[in-house]
């Protein structure tokens, strides 16, 4: 009840143990499904289900059905344009970093985008070469097929020119990657994304930065650079960089320190007037189109031996079957490749769903993306995924659906069919100067690790694993070693929760830790323990040490001290240097129980302290005859908070069974707390409760359970003058 004008209620109810609480309120039955039921639900079939299978597999007839043209229309051809524009300059410079000819990024900006039109669910991500990607491509082109030497020895490279050889093993690996993001979609394993952090990704994408700028300075300083993968691959590359840096092209290293600063300082400007311009200005085309013309007029090629861009062919290549022996090669590459190419199509395509208020789906994104990449690949493009720059283009610029993305790529296949001979002279230190330039999102991202380090060590351990792992072992390898440090935190924090004692807060049902507050009230002989995560197999010993040392004495031990002093007690009667009278035991002679002494049946004296042969029950927390000493316990009541406890295995629910009966036969009554209903129904099904280990140890609340306790044990709750504070009939402040 609340009372009027205030911040406060007022509580009248029965004390509920989990028992009590049952019996008086009835609880729906709920059926629940099987195994079985389920998959004769998955595998039912009728019209409606039908419907939805179709909408769901094709979402472009879900969103075509509520389009406005009036009104999306313009605003679709306005962002298909300026998109298109940035896809051609994207797709020629990212293919230098999968070290293939510069019109095949072109396909690539081409055919995923027409499948993507109709199977995705997101409406604004801009789909077509990502740089991450890209570069692991080039390093697994560039181990198969490298710049000087023999290409691996693989069936079907007979008669192939380099360039020939490098397009079909990044046809075959996109294939590959395309099948397995097919396979992930179709078993509805989408989930596998959350194994990716945000942090991890952060530190993933940075290194990934650092070896796209790397990769790129042989076109800004005009050198000849082999292509070298495998670990510190970054370190070679750099030192043969610095080896040749004095045999650079001038005219290279000027083209691209006026192209990225003049691309810097626009991009800064696009940025701090965005909220004005009613487009971004697009500096690259601009830039490129400009160094085009340049190029061509004063034949920077003849006359100062830059390299250029060279013959586009126009049109498109049949299709081209995948080359199994590289699919056997390449399989374990390409699964990190079909990992971080959904991973980061699906980031992006969050943020502008919930940002436009719009469901995605990720199990229709990971098919979306496999039959785009299965179907690229046929026609030689490699893998795709998305381009945050590029995306950021198609939504600032007013994309309202995948419509804009359709008109990007049509805008692709006129510079592919039509105009694109007026790129041949096309410098490529412009197109890796665009490169460096857009790397500096990703770059920046290192200015996290401050705030990590402030904020969660653990996850600036992460960061700084995955990146340094990243640069120095290849982007495959420290994907894996990233995860499995992510993997570790993830499992040590579990493993290894803060546990805590916790009290009443005076004049209140609450219960908070008794570390951090000051008038707090901790009734007589009763000790609360909290553990804050679920207790299986690997934290089950830990949570044991932390309670017993909470409790300060270990159960076990007082139990068979307590029966070795039986033992004793019983001999000294049975040899009549020990009588018993009324006031208690009478000493005919002295002795110490020694705990070396009488080590058989040991086994014995882990069981329930038996006083059926002796005349009364022992106190003992009274003097003890014959100079028996035995540790004195404190406690009488032990309340587990079981609140933050999801689940229990079965190691789990043996080790607590185990504990409880050691605490239940020294005396100790233990009682479990804010119990969650599916642990509680799975300790019936494994048999937890028995004569000793009883259901009534379980109650509703901490309050229930401490009411109980001082109710059941007055003598002490009459020594507390807070007692009147903690009746049933309570104002809680």
């Amino acid at each position: 009840m609340m009372r009027p004008g205030t911040k406060q209620y007022v509580v009248a109810r029965p004390l509920y143990s989990e028992e009590s609480f049952s019996e008086e309120h009835e609880k729906v039955y709920r059926h629940r499904k099987t195994i079985t039921d389920h998959i004769r639900q998955y595998f039912r079939c009728n019209t409606k289900r039908a419907k939805t299978a179709a909408l769901s597999l094709l979402p472009v007839i879900g969103w075509m059905k509520i389009y406005r043209i009036n009104e999306w229309l313009l605003s679709d051809i306005v962002s298909g344009v300026s998109t298109g524009l940035v896809a051609v300059l994207q797709g020629l410079a990212y293919c230098l970093l999968a070290s293939l000819p510069p019109w095949y990024g072109l396909f690539t900006a081409f055919f995923p985008v027409v499948t993507y039109f109709f199977l995705g669910t997101s409406r604004h991500i801009s789909v077509g070469p990502f740089p991450v990607l890209c570069l692991m491509i080039g390093s697994i082109v560039t181990r198969l097929v490298p710049d000087e030497g023999s290409p691996a020895n693989i069936t079907g490279f007979e008669n192939l020119t380099r360039d020939e050889q490098r397009v079909l093993v990044a046809s075959s690996v996109t294939f590959t990657v395309g099948v397995m993001q097919l396979a992930m979609g179709i078993l509805q394993v989408g989930f596998v994304v959350m194994y990716l952090s945000d942090t991890l990704v952060s530190g993933f994408t940075t290194a990934a930065a650092i070896h796209i700028l790397v990769s790129q300075l042989k076109f800004v300083l005009g050198l000849t650079v082999p292509g070298i993968s495998g670990p510190l691959a970054i370190i070679y590359t750099l030192e043969i960089i610095f080896n040749k840096i004095t045999s650079s092209n001038v005219c290279d290293v000027v083209i691209s320190l006026v192209i990225m600063v003049v691309v810097f300082i626009v991009k800064e400007l696009n940025d701090r007037f965005k909220s004005k311009l009613p487009v971004p200005i697009p500096v690259e085309v601009i830039m490129t189109v400009i160094a085009c013309g340049v190029s061509y007029a004063f034949d920077f090629k003849t006359r100062y031996g830059i390299d250029v861009v060279g013959h586009i062919p126009k049109g498109y290549e049949p299709p081209v079957a995948p080359n199994l022996p590289i699919l056997q090669e390449t399989a374990v590459e390409a699964f990190p490749m079909a990992i971080v190419g959904f991973a980061v199509a699906f980031s992006v395509a969050k943020v502008y769903s919930i940002k436009h208020d719009y469901t995605i789906d990720g199990n229709q994104e990971l098919i979306a993306f496999g039959v785009s990449n299965i179907f690229g690949a046929s026609f030689r493009s490699f893998v795709a995924s998305t381009a945050l720059s590029r995306s950021a283009v198609q939504e600032s610029t007013g994309g309202k659906t995948q419509v804009a993305g359709l008109l990007s790529a049509l805008i692709v296949m006129i510079v592919t069919l039509a105009i694109g001979f007026l790129l041949d002279p096309l410098p490529k230190s412009v197109l890796g100067a665009v490169v460096i330039i857009n790397l500096k999102g990703m770059i920046m991202q290192a200015r996290e690790i401050p705030y990590l380090w402030k904020r969660d060590k653990p996850d600036c351990a992460v960061w700084c694993v995955t990146c340094l792992a990243s640069i120095l072992l290849g982007l495959d390898l420290g994907l894996a070693v990233g995860l499995g440090v992510e993997l570790i935190c993830v499992v040590l924090r579990v493993q290894f929760p803060r546990c805590s004692v916790l009290a009443n807060i005076k004049g209140t049902d609450i219960y908070k830790d008794r570390k951090d507050y000051v008038h707090i009230y901790e009734p007589e002989g009763v000790k609360i323990f909290r553990i804050p995560s679920p207790i299986f197999f690997a934290n089950m010993d830990f949570f044991r040490n932390k309670l017993i040392e909470a409790l300060g004495f270990i159960p076990l031990r007082v139990l068979r001290k307590r029966n070795k002093a039986l033992r004793k007690i019983k001999k000294l009667l049975k040899k009549g240097d020990l009588q018993w009278t009324s006031k208690g035991f009478l000493n005919t002679s002295c002795g110490t129980i020694n705990d070396s002494e009488d080590e058989s049946n040991v086994e014995d004296l882990d069981q329930p302290t038996d006083f059926n042969d002796l005349p009364a029950c022992i106190d003992w927390d009274a003097e003890l005859p014959a100079n028996i000493i035995i540790p004195r316990i404190e406690i009488h009541s032990l309340v587990l908070d079981f609140a933050a406890v999801s689940f229990l295995d079965i190691s789990a629910v043996n080790g607590l069974k185990t504990l409880l009966k050691e605490l239940i036969r020294v005396e100790v009554e233990v009682y479990i707390v804010a119990c969650d209903p599916y642990v509680l129904e799975k300790l019936h099904h494994c048999c937890f409760f028995d004569d000793e280990v009883h259901p009534s140890m379980f109650f509703l609340t901490l309050h229930d359970a401490v009411l109980h306790i001082l109710e059941k044990h007055p003598a002490h709750a009459e020594k507390e003058h807070n007692y009147e504070k903690l009746k049933l009939q309570e104002i809680i402040q």
